[in-house]
């Protein structure tokens, strides 16, 4: 999926409350449901069609106190939006 698949989808639910919450699936079986807790944006390499890492950008790690402490998003990975569950 991509942003704009998103922002559609999202837009399809506009006429619901604000204050409805918004609840994401453990995994693509539904074994578990968390309420979404926050949104933010990285960079992302997929190893395959279903699964990938995420890392953290330049300017996201040169902003820790010691950048040297975490991977620099390798060659390959691309700018994502990440939704995170509470769970």
């Amino acid at each position: 999926m991509t942003l704009d698949d998103l922002r559609d989808q999202l837009r399809a639910l506009a006429h619901l409350p604000g204050d409805t919450v918004v609840v994401m699936s453990e995994d693509a079986e539904g074994n578990g449901y968390s309420p979404l807790s926050g949104v933010s944006t990285a960079a992302y390499l997929a190893e395959n069609s279903f699964s990938g890492e995420h890392y953290m950008t330049d300017e996201q790690r040169q902003a820790m106190d010691d950048p040297d402490e975490y991977f620099a998003a390798p060659e390959g990975a691309v700018p994502a939006v990440f939704l995170w569950p509470t769970n």
